[in-house]
């Protein structure tokens, strides 16, 4: 966990940037394209000790593997579940065109009929389809996930070491159902299976990030549900998350939810103060929450009346990953100072509000790794009176 008695420490959401070498072979993977596996393979844990390194000179307190053999959720999820068959669909069309901008659609037509967002850009887009029971096949992923993120860690000390994995609710956007009764069988189908994953990460000895979009973002694919509808819809979600962790300590837990990651004006997104009961049901050590961009920022107020879980973290976003203006360390500090006050000092992280690696510039999602951790520094001198 990141609670400390002296400072607010310092962490990210997840993806990082890739080097170029290695993001050709891993698309390529992806993709089924060919390539050369033993040198993927090596580059894959040079890239890894790199990223590792790099986190900790720019003081990161909680680091990652930068997630640098993921091209996507939808991907990865073709990779580490079987049962799976991807077909190529014209974009926009097919069973799962329902879209994570959907409400704003109606609001922003004009946007979004010129090419606005980021998912309306391709041709042809791939679709996924669960035709028979799903199983866990990520084991070699995994495994070499876990070797290669242990063998950049040799030397290192003083910092929590964390690994991501999609959420069930989340891996159920983009999965078609041609196998099961109804969509509650297809969710805890990919909860039983995505449990092998959890497993593997915690009985490695490593923090177990969920990444769980779905929560909130899922409100723009169903314009038609109500409020309590959607809740009703979420709380299904959370009950197949909690099923795939049972068993698991919360210590070893952080739960990061966001918005999604297409650009778009997001001002039909739901509001955190309709789901972060429902977010904390979720048992975590920490929760990793959206709360530096322009439509969410206002949302520390939510604070004022709930209280986090006890004995957890609450991990704000302090720096964004749809802009390329690189967020002033005194901004960053007094946003964590905002929630300190909120929450208490020893109860609070630094983030960003969604993974840097695909969405950010290089350079630039460097930089704002490195304004996370001044911010913290300069918010913990504030909060605990250091000169």
């Amino acid at each position: 966990m990141l609670k400390s008695t002296d400072r607010i420490k310092a962490t990210h959401a997840g993806s990082l940037p890739r080097p170029e070498d290695l993001r050709e072979m891993v698309v390529a993977r992806g993709t089924g394209k060919p390539y050369d596996a033993e040198a993927l393979s090596k580059r894959l844990k040079s890239a890894v000790k790199e990223v590792v390194q790099k986190q900790i000179a720019l003081g990161m307190d909680s680091i990652n593997d930068g997630e640098l053999s993921k091209i996507s959720f939808t991907t990865y999820c073709n990779e580490r579940l079987g049962g799976i068959a991807p077909r190529e669909v014209p974009a926009g069309t097919g069973p799962t065109a329902r879209s994570i901008n959907g409400r704003d659609k109606q609001n922003f037509p004009n946007y979004f009929n010129a090419g606005g967002g980021r998912f309306n850009h391709s041709i042809q887009q791939t679709v996924y389809f669960a035709t028979e029971p799903l199983k866990y096949i990520g084991q070699a992923a995994v495994k070499e996930d876990i070797e290669n993120f242990k063998a950049a860690l040799e030397g290192v000390s003083g910092v929590e070491a964390f690994l991501p994995a999609n959420s069930p609710g989340t891996i159920e956007h983009w999965l078609h159902n041609e196998h099961y009764p109804d969509r509650e069988a297809l969710l805890f189908a990919i909860a039983d299976a995505m449990r092998e994953e959890y497993k593997a990460i915690t009985d490695a000895g490593f923090l177990l990030q969920i990444d769980d979009p779905d929560l909130p973002d899922a409100w723009q694919m169903y314009p038609e549900m109500s409020v309590a509808e959607y809740r009703k819809y979420a709380e299904m979600r959370v009950d197949a998350l909690n099923h795939a962790l049972r068993g698991i300590p919360k210590e070893q837990i952080r739960l990061h939810v966001c918005w999604g990651s297409p650009p778009g004006p997001h001002v039909a997104d739901l509001p955190l103060e309709h789901l972060i009961d429902l977010i904390f049901k979720v048992p975590a050590a920490s929760y990793s929450i959206e709360a530096s961009n322009p439509r969410h920022e206002h949302e520390w107020k939510v604070f004022e009346k709930v209280k986090v879980p006890e004995g957890s973290l609450l991990i704000p976003g302090v720096v964004g990953h749809h802009t390329t203006h690189i967020e002033h360390p005194e901004v960053v500090a007094g946003r964590l100072v905002r929630y300190a006050n909120l929450v208490g000092k020893e109860n609070v992280g630094a983030s960003a509000d969604c993974g840097l690696g695909m969405r950010t510039p290089t350079e630039i999602a460097w930089a704002k790794i490195g304004a996370i951790a001044e911010g913290a520094q300069l918010a913990s001198k504030q909060l605990w009176g250091r000169a």
